[in-house]
């Protein structure tokens, strides 16, 4: 790389703004553009990937947990209860790479939308400040979306099936190994924890799964994909 000249000076105020000058000359400000959004969508499908992975690790200990309680009947049922706190922590992690996620995708969908978009169809819909929406985040960088909501939309998409899969396996598991004495109740309970208690607290962590599963969106984030009447004309 060739060093730069003597009288460069990276804090004059005509180094710093020299990318100013790209918005007054077309081909200059298309090409910065389309150099942002191959950067934007390498950081998109990066943070993808890391979604991606977690549902994956959450996938794989859904099922060896099945299968090595239904190995044997001798394993204790309270292992499927350890899954559903482990996938709750996958859900975590997933929820704070979804939110940061949200951030690349939604630059990359003002780019798109605004640029892309009115290069096809000239007469389609721009909104006007796009350019100072999307500076505004380049400068400061926010999340989004809101705590609730990615974790609403990871529950939808993977982890509400999960949760429902493990704790089916956790009741067939206590009524077909259930011992005449005991019961049902008597079987759920985990060391001195009676099986009453651990039964109401499944139940309410599975109301509040469902709560946050069935939850309706009071935002709809940028560019999420939905269902168009006229799909049918694509093909």
């Amino acid at each position: 790389m060739p060093d730069p000249p003597e009288d460069f000076d990276p804090e004059s105020r005509e180094e710093r703004e020299v990318a100013a000058e790209a918005a007054g000359d077309r081909s200059d400000f298309l090409s910065l553009m389309g150099h942002t959004y191959r950067g934007e969508i390498g950081r998109t499908s990066s943070w993808r990937t890391r979604i991606d992975r977690t549902t994956n690790w959450a996938v794989v200990v859904t099922a060896s947990l099945l299968t090595w309680t239904f190995s044997n009947e001798s394993r204790p049922h309270y292992v499927l209860l350890i899954g559903l706190v482990m996938l709750s922590v996958f859900l975590g992690i997933e929820t704070r790479r979804y939110r940061t996620f949200d951030v690349w995708r939604s630059r990359v969908r003002l780019l798109e939308e605004n640029v892309f978009a009115n290069a096809l169809d000239p007469g389609g819909v721009e909104q006007s400040n796009w350019r100072e929406l999307l500076s505004e985040d380049l400068r400061e960088p926010t999340i989004k979306m809101p705590t609730v909501e990615a974790v609403s939309r990871r529950l939808r998409r993977v982890y509400a099936p999960l949760f429902s899969v493990l704790i089916a396996a956790w009741v067939v598991r206590l009524t077909v190994f259930a011992s005449p004495e005991s019961g049902v109740v008597g079987t759920a309970a985990v060391g001195a924890i009676p099986g009453a208690l651990v039964l109401g607290l499944v139940v309410c962590f599975y109301l509040g799964v469902l709560t946050l599963t069935l939850r309706r969106a009071p935002r709809q984030a940028k560019g999420e994909m939905g269902t168009a009447e006229d799909a049918h004309e694509w093909k």
